[in-house]
């Protein structure tokens, strides 16, 4: 036989013989990249509790400053001035806030109360950070209710506004546009922030599809928010019952309960 022939056939037993023998760190690798975990050097956000806990602490500080103001406030256009102040503080403290859960495990039964410490609901999610911001609101109760119910907890219902059938890139182009704000989004099935400023949104939330935790997404990259077919958006911060109830630290009555 030709020397070429057995050189071809040393190199054929040779590379099943190393495809048997690494077959489980191969078949592992290509779960691996199946299942779309990032490798070690593209690694997603870790949750941040330290940094959660100074924000809490923080914010509170703030609002108990802010609500002094307020009481002694003499007349409207005092009043209204610090509700600015408050509305100014809550849109550059909330965002912070939410990104100290990135990367948090999703469950859809999940209720932890701190980054990392767990695993939580879209609904779980969106009540933690309301209530360690200072609303005076049951998480649990409000965590439970429809995307509907949770919007309608704080926001009246003309400063609900609902689409339903709207292509996304409609939906997009308007929220483009709109008041900048911290908005609460409802959408089918789920439930979370939207960050609008004059750069355009960012999508906020407990995502129960891939990467399965909490994630902060472009408006391209916003699979969920885009597949909704039913989409009810309301500026939580650019309303001003909601700041006044927050520098009075007034109960907020769960909605539907």
């Amino acid at each position: 036989m030709k020397r070429w022939v057995w050189l071809l056939i040393v190199l054929l037993a040779v590379g099943i013989g190393a495809g048997w023998w690494f077959r489980e760190p191969l078949w592992n690798h290509y779960q691996q990249l199946t299942s779309g975990v990032k490798s070690a050097d593209n690694k997603q956000p870790k949750p941040d509790p330290e940094r959660y806990a100074v924000l809490i602490s923080e914010l509170a500080r703030w609002r108990g400053d802010l609500a002094a103001r307020y009481r002694k406030a003499p007349n409207a256009a005092e009043r209204s001035a610090v509700e600015h102040d408050a509305r100014v503080i809550l849109e550059h403290t909330l965002p912070a806030m939410m990104r100290c859960w990135l990367g948090t495990p999703w469950d859809f039964n999940g209720t932890t109360a701190t980054p990392g410490g767990g695993r939580i609901a879209c609904g779980y999610f969106v009540a933690t950070v309301l209530q360690d911001a200072g609303f005076q609101v049951n998480r649990y109760q409000l965590a439970q209710q429809p995307s509907g119910n949770i919007m309608r907890s704080f926001l009246d219902k003309n400063a609900c506004v609902l689409s339903v059938g709207q292509p996304y890139d409609q939906f997009a182009a308007a929220l483009q546009s709109a008041h900048p704000g911290i908005y609460l989004v409802g959408l089918d099935t789920h439930v979370g922030f939207l960050v609008k400023n004059s750069d355009g949104f960012r999508f906020i939330h407990s995502s129960g599809s891939q990467p399965w935790c909490v994630v902060d997404e472009s408006r391209d990259e916003a699979g969920v928010l885009q597949r909704s077919s039913w989409r009810m958006l309301g500026n939580l911060t650019a309303d001003p019952n909601v700041m006044q109830t927050w520098l009075k630290a007034g109960k907020i009555t769960v909605h539907g309960r």
